[in-house]
């Protein structure tokens, strides 16, 4: 069902169902409405991230990606301004000029 966010807790022990081997991914989908692929990624999340993972703590590569995308936006705005100045002292230099 889409839209539904689950507990750390809830994944965490669904995952270990599977890991025990004491419920198939084919049983817990059914017992729980949840989609096989939605399982298999929460494995692989845990076997990725182990007691960090479901937490909200950022990924190094998000992480890097934020940072990145942070001084992208940066530098946008730099090259505005950059921009901006470079017009008004043209401006400014033609009117000294017609003076």
């Amino acid at each position: 069902m889409p839209g539904r966010t689950h507990r750390r807790e809830f994944k965490l022990d669904i995952v270990n169902q599977v890991e025990n081997g004491q419920k198939t991914t084919a049983q817990l989908s059914r017992e729980h409405h949840l989609s096989p692929s939605l399982i298999h990624r929460w494995r692989k999340e845990v076997e990725a991230r182990g007691d960090a993972a479901f937490t909200d703590q950022a990924r190094p590569d998000q992480a890097l990606e934020h940072r990145i995308a942070e001084l992208e936006r940066f530098c946008g705005q730099l090259s505005l301004e950059n921009t901006i100045l470079k017009k008004s002292l043209s401006t400014y230099r033609s009117k000294q000029g017609t003076k």
